[in-house]
């Protein structure tokens, strides 16, 4: 039974199987290196970093990083996307260009409202598309957990 086990251990990893996937809720856990919010999109993760502190709709940067499960830079020379955001009624399609390193750069006109959602997709060079969806400004019943868990101590 054991080697049972540890075949389909290993054929889930071998394959690349959702059997071992991060969940947003576990991913929104984690701390970014760049302080977006992180997402799975096939071999890949995605951080989508948007203005946090734009009031009106203007245009504003957009950042995707690409890093692989085991938070290492991939290469975006060569890569393209797109992140529609949404946000209330108001509506932005952004195109990302290679930015250096494993950033992908672009500019739209939006909110930073907590409503705000995005769905990116990214086509790596030679690869085929992947597509991920974030809510960049939400706050997490994990994070918002967490802080209520230090409003006890004293300063």
């Amino acid at each position: 039974m054991k080697s049972l086990n540890a075949l389909i251990f290993a054929v889930a990893i071998l394959t690349g199987t959702g059997a071992l996937a991060h969940s947003d809720e576990y991913l929104d856990t984690q701390k970014t290196p760049n302080g977006g919010q992180l997402r799975m999109a096939g071999v890949y993760h995605f951080e989508l970093v948007v203005a946090r502190d734009s009031k009106e709709a203007k245009d504003n940067p957009v950042v995707v990083y690409v890093t692989d499960h085991a938070g290492t830079k991939v290469s975006t020379v060569g890569a393209g996307g797109t992140v529609t955001l949404l946000g209330g009624k108001a509506k932005a399609s952004v195109k990302l260009a290679p930015d250096g390193d494993n950033r992908l750069k672009g500019v739209g006109k939006y909110a930073s409202t907590p409503d705000l959602k995005a769905v990116v997709t990214v086509t790596m060079s030679g690869k085929p598309a992947e597509q991920a969806r974030f809510t960049p400004l939400a706050v997490t019943k994990t994070v918002a957990a967490a802080a209520d868990a230090h409003t006890d101590h004293k300063h």
